[in-house]
């Protein structure tokens, strides 16, 4: 019962319309709202497979966790290439436990998970020498998220000038030929067109075009930056902290420049934020730029910051949420648990259910699901689902359950309510004291 409707459920929602052949809606954002609409994620649409033969939330948090633990091969890969075995290995432990993709895995499913693999690979490519290869993997990424395409553009400025002087691309062009280090720089320069490109096309043409509203909604959230710079300062500190601020000395730091600029503009709180899934992308980049950083030093102070690095990292992973996982109380399921799992089960698959963001992804794999209490006009729900224990039936509803830590109100056979059910009930309760904020989206 940790998992939410905001985001789990949303997700399930869209990907479980893939899976059948549909569209990717997801009636918690709205009716019938098109989630292509919201973020550009078509690569959700590679889950589709998996989720037909394994249908449920369940599948999204395993597949977010397996692409998080496929990320961790090449940090590893190059880590023990500079450092040596041991102390390699302890680097990529350090990175598997940051405390960016702890936060992640912690909360829910996101499309980002399949941006931190994909920036792994192509960071590690980009760290030695392998361009194509570094292309290859940064391209995907303008099908995970719309702001992607500036982090495509920024490795390509990465390609076009690393291990390159201008004089060199200059000699190779007045020689007539198409030297290594000018296909070098054509490749990066065509990275930073095609990210610059991808992300205009995504913000101003196909979100809009697949949004009720006909715009992009997170415009509206920016231009901020001087609001909350305690956080921000904070932010900037938590992730350079674990790479003993060596990340600033390598090039390779520059591909986090766009997300984190981003995420310092908005004007939304959480977005400053050290939870939520908002920093996993930006683990490979800086672990691998401090393993570059680490290259360009001598063996011997280069070994003994790995150590350190590896210590502090594990440390602060200690101190995450999967330090929780040593409780024994977490492999536990508390009876009133169960209970509200059994009674949510007496909901019939097909079923119109407004429920509380905790329980709704409990239901999204075979209902169809509304946020409650914001019920949209037009919407006469078969059911309510709320873990509010006060709530009265509204109009046409009658209590069907109640108990700890859920409430059922069932529609009345003979009832025919001309407007959504209007439950009165303190709806923020809930969500606030869980940390969650309802917002256009959590971007």
């Amino acid at each position: 019962m940790r998992t939410t409707g905001y985001d789990l459920g949303i997700f399930e929602q869209a990907i479980r319309g893939y899976a059948e052949g549909r569209a990717p809606v997801s009636e918690l954002k709205g009716p019938g709202f098109h989630l292509l609409g919201d973020h550009f994620h078509p690569v959700l649409m590679l889950l589709a497979p998996v989720y037909r033969l394994f249908p449920g939330p369940l599948t999204l948090l395993v597949a977010q966790a397996a692409l998080f633990a496929v990320s961790a091969v090449p940090v590893t890969r190059l880590a023990v290439m500079v450092v040596g075995r041991w102390r390699g290995l302890g680097l990529g432990v350090a990175y598997g436990l940051s405390w960016g993709v702890q936060q992640a895995v912690d909360f829910d499913f996101h499309e980002i998970a399949f941006a931190v693999p994909l920036l792994a690979f192509s960071l590690d490519a980009l760290a030695t020498g392998r361009w194509r290869r570094a292309a290859l993997f940064a391209l995907p990424l303008l099908l995970v998220k719309e702001d992607l395409g500036l982090t495509v553009a920024a490795i390509g400025i990465c390609l076009a000038c690393r291990g390159t002087h201008v004089r060199d691309t200059w000699r190779a062009f007045r020689a007539g030929g198409v030297s290594p280090v000018l296909r070098q720089r054509l490749l990066g320069g065509a990275l930073v067109a095609t990210g610059v490109a991808g992300t205009l096309l995504t913000v101003l043409v196909l979100i809009p075009a697949f949004n009720p509203a006909g715009d992009y909604a997170y415009t509206a959230t920016a231009g901020r930056p001087l609001a909350g710079l305690d956080a921000k300062e904070w932010l900037l500190f938590a992730l350079l902290a674990p790479t003993l601020f060596l990340a600033v000395r390598s090039p390779l730091v520059l591909v986090a420049v766009p997300t984190v600029a981003l995420r310092l503009w908005s004007g939304t709180p959480n977005h400053w934020s050290t939870g939520f899934h908002y920093d996993a992308v930006l683990m490979p980049v800086l672990f691998v730029a401090l393993v570059d950083a680490l290259s360009r030093l001598r063996p011997a102070p280069a070994g003994r910051l790995a150590v350190a690095a590896c210590a502090l990292g594990c440390a602060i992973g200690a101190f995450q949420p999967l330090a929780g996982l040593a409780h024994p109380a977490t492999w536990r399921v508390p009876p009133h648990v169960a209970a509200v799992r059994s009674a949510l089960d007496g909901i019939p698959d097909g079923a119109v259910v407004a429920a509380d963001n905790r329980l709704a992804p409990q239901l999204t794999a075979r209902c169809q699901v509304y946020r409650h209490p914001e019920v949209p006009p037009g919407v006469h729900p078969d059911w309510i689902a709320t873990t509010d224990p006060d709530v009265r039936p509204p109009d046409g509803y009658e209590v069907a359950h109640r108990a700890p830590g859920l409430t059922l109100l069932r529609r009345s056979p003979i009832s025919d309510p001309p407007h959504p059910p209007n439950v009165h009930s303190v709806p923020s309760a809930t969500t606030i004291t869980q940390g969650v904020t309802f917002e256009a989206a959590p971007a």
